[in-house]
């Protein structure tokens, strides 16, 4: 499974989600950061996980339930999605 986040540096909403994903992190859960304004190459890896799903950062994707959220949200939130439960 793999736990996939993309952001854009300069985007506040992405700002914002940082502190609870470092939480997560430093728990010791996996997640892989894409910074897409600046990475051609993130940005096309955004397209291939996100196709029109939300369009934009802050985007967060888990690769073994499916599950995704677009934008801000809560840590509890974010902790589902990491488990793979319904958000």
């Amino acid at each position: 499974m793999a736990l996939l986040e993309f952001y854009g540096a300069e985007c506040p909403h992405c700002v914002t989600m940082m502190s609870m994903i470092d939480k997560l992190i430093a728990e010791g859960i996996l997640i892989e950061r894409f910074e897409t304004w600046h990475n051609d190459e993130n940005a096309e890896k955004l397209k291939e996980y996100d196709r029109g799903l939300c369009g934009g950062v802050p985007f967060f994707y888990n690769t073994e339930s499916k599950r995704f959220i677009c934008g801000e949200t809560d840590e509890e939130t974010l902790r589902k999605w990491a488990r793979g439960e319904n958000v």
